[in-house]
C-alpha cells in the first residue's frame, strides 16, 4: 500500500547538494543536522489506532518544521480514519506500511514517532534509531528492564535525538513548580504520593477465534514469542497480559512516578514493598487492579503510588490522578492542568494552571502537552535543544514501575541495588528480560 509524494523527496534534495558540492563532506549525523535545521523534519508515526493520533495532532502544530509523510499500522481500517481525523495528512502525499521493517528503509525519513503496544516500544524505537532515525517513543520506555539498558545503549551509540513520552516534563507549570521546590519553596522534599483511578470494567474470557480480516497478528506480535488469538487481546486489553503488557502502574502510574521522582530529585531505589491483586473482577487480567506500591530512597525519602483501576471515586486530593509532594516547610500538588502550593499551616501560598487542558482518563489524552514535548523534540533536532525526558530519566522512572509489578509478583518486598535498579532477589530477576520470537531480537 504505497503512494506517491507530492513533495521532493529527501534523496532528491541530497542529489541537488551533491552537485552542488555541499553533501557529502560532512559526516551523515551532522549532515542530517544541518539539514533538520533548515527544512521541515519528515516523519512517521507507527501505531494509529489510539495515541498515534495525538502524534499526529501535536505535530500539525507545527505546520512549518514538521510533516508526517507515513503511516504505519497492522489494522488496515486505522488509515482511513486517520485521514477522516487529521486534515493535515494529505492521503496523495503519505505512505502507508503494515511493516515497520519496510517504513525504516524509506531514506526520506527523518524520525519515526511510536505509539504502538509496549511489547514493540522498544524493539521499534531500536530499529529506527540503528536506521538513522530519530525517535519520539510512548511510554513506557520498555516492555522490561533489558529492554531499558538497550534503549539507553543504542542511543549513546547512534547519538540520534530520543524522545520519551512522558509529556508532563514538558508542562510549563511542572517546569515552573521543579523550579520552586528547588529553591526551598517547601523546604526538604522527602515523600511524594502519586495516584490514578479510573471505572474500567471486567476483560471477560478470552475465546479463541479467526485472526479478523483487519489485522495482521504476525505483524502485531512481532517481537513476541507466538499465541493464538483470543477476542479479548487486541486492541486494549493487551495492557493486562504480561506477554505483551506491563500493568496499570506502567501504563499510567508511570506519568505521576515519573513527576514524583524528579521533583524528589532521586534515582534508583534500595527497597520496594507493593501489595494489591485483581479484586474487582475474575477474568483474564494478569495484572492487578488495586495496587499500594512504595519505593524508599536511603532513610530520608520515599514515594508511594495508589492504583485503583476499577474503582474511581473517593478521589484524592478532588483529582482522579496527580502528585503530591511533601517537604519540611510545606507540600504541593501538581497534575498535568497546573500546580499548588501550600504552607505548613495548609494556606495556599501559589498555583499556576495550564492554558490549554489535558485529557486525563481517555484512551487517547490529546492535549496542549503533546504540542510542547513535541515541539522540545523537534528543537532537539532542529537546534541541538536538550531533550526534555531523556533516556536515563525515562528508563529509571520506568523501572520504578516493573520493580513495583516485580515485587508485586515475588512475595511484596524487594531489596534494590541502588547503583544500578537490580533486584537482589534472583526470582525477579527472571523478569528483567524475555524471550523473543526468533529473528525479532533487538540488535544493540
Amino acid at each position: 500500500m504505497e503512494k506517491s509524494l507530492k513533495t521532493e523527496t529527501r534523496r532528491e534534495f541530497i542529489r541537488k547538494s551533491a552537485l552542488a558540492g555541499l553533501a557529502f563532506s560532512m559526516p551523515a549525523y551532522s549532515y542530517s543536522r544541518i539539514l533538520g535545521a533548515n527544512e521541515k523534519v519528515l516523519t512517521a508515526t507507527a501505531g494509529i489506532n489510539s495515541r498515534g493520533n495525538a502524534h499526529i495532532a501535536a505535530a500539525a502544530k507545527y505546520p512549518s518544521k514538521m510533516e508526517i509523510i507515513a503511516l504505519c499500522d497492522v489494522d488496515n481500517r486505522t488509515f482511513a480514519k486517520a485521514f477522516q481525523s487529521h486534515e493535515s495528512l494529505e492521503s496523495k502525499s503519505v505512505t502507508l506500511y503494515s511493516d515497520i521493517r519496510k517504513l525504516l528503509e524509506n531514506k526520506d525519513i527523518d524520525a519515526v514517532t511510536i505509539a504502538t503496544p509496549d511489547h514493540w516500544h522498544a524493539p521499534m524505537a531500536i530499529m529506527a534509531m540503528n536506521a538513522g532515525k530519530h525517535v519520539y517513543l510512548e511510554k513506557p520506555f520498555s516492555h522490561n528492564p533489558q529492554e531499558g539498558e538497550w534503549l539507553v545503549q543504542v542511543q549513546a551509540k547512534t547519538g540520534k535525538v530520543l524522545q520519551i513520552g512522558n509529556q508532563q516534563r514538558s508542562a510549563p507549570t511542572s517546569v515552573a513548580l521543579k523550579k520552586e521546590i528547588d529553591k526551598g519553596t517547601i523546604g526538604r522534599p522527602y515523600y511524594a504520593k502519586a495516584w490514578y483511578s479510573n471505572n474500567r470494567g471486567s476483560i471477560g474470557t478470552g475465546k479463541k477465534i479467526n485472526v479478523p480480516e483487519w489485522l495482521n497478528w504476525e505483524l502485531w506480535q512481532g517481537p513476541a514469542p507466538r499465541k493464538d488469538y483470543k477476542d479479548n487481546y487486541v486492541h486494549y486489553h493487551w495492557h493486562w497480559f504480561w506477554h505483551w503488557g506491563t500493568g496499570e502502574i506502567n501504563n499510567n502510574g508511570l506519568h505521576e512516578l515519573d513527576i514524583a521522582r524528579w521533583m524528589l530529585g532521586v534515582d534508583y531505589p534500595d527497597k520496594v514493598i507493593s501489595q494489591g491483586g485483581r479484586f474487582a473482577f475474575q477474568d483474564d487480567w494478569e495484572f492487578y487492579d488495586t495496587q499500594l506500591a512504595s519505593f524508599y530512597y536511603g532513610k530520608d525519602k520515599m514515594i508511594t503510588w495508589e492504583g485503583r483501576s476499577c474503582r474511581t471515586f473517593p478521589l484524592i486530593h478532588n483529582r482522579g490522578r496527580g502528585t503530591a509532594i511533601y517537604g519540611t516547610e510545606g507540600s504541593a500538588i501538581v497534575d498535568r492542568d497546573g500546580f499548588e502550593i501550600y504552607n505548613k499551616d495548609g494556606k495556599l501560598i501559589a498555583s499556576a494552571r495550564e492554558e490549554e487542558k489535558s485529557a486525563s482518563t481517555d484512551l487517547v489524552g490529546i492535549g496542549g502537552l503533546d504540542g510542547y514535548h513535541m515541539k522540545n523534540f523537534l528543537d532537539a533536532i532542529t537546534k541541538s535543544q536538550t531533550i526534555n525526558s531523556p533516556a536515563n530519566e525515562a528508563h529509571k522512572s520506568t523501572l520504578m514501575c516493573h520493580l513495583g509489578n516485580m515485587a508485586q509478583r515475588f512475595d511484596g518486598t524487594l531489596e534494590i541495588d541502588s547503583s544500578n535498579g537490580k533486584p537482589k532477589n534472583k526470582q525477579a530477576m527472571s523478569l528483567w528480560g524475555r524471550d523473543y520470537e526468533k529473528g525479532w531480537k533487538p540488535v544493540v
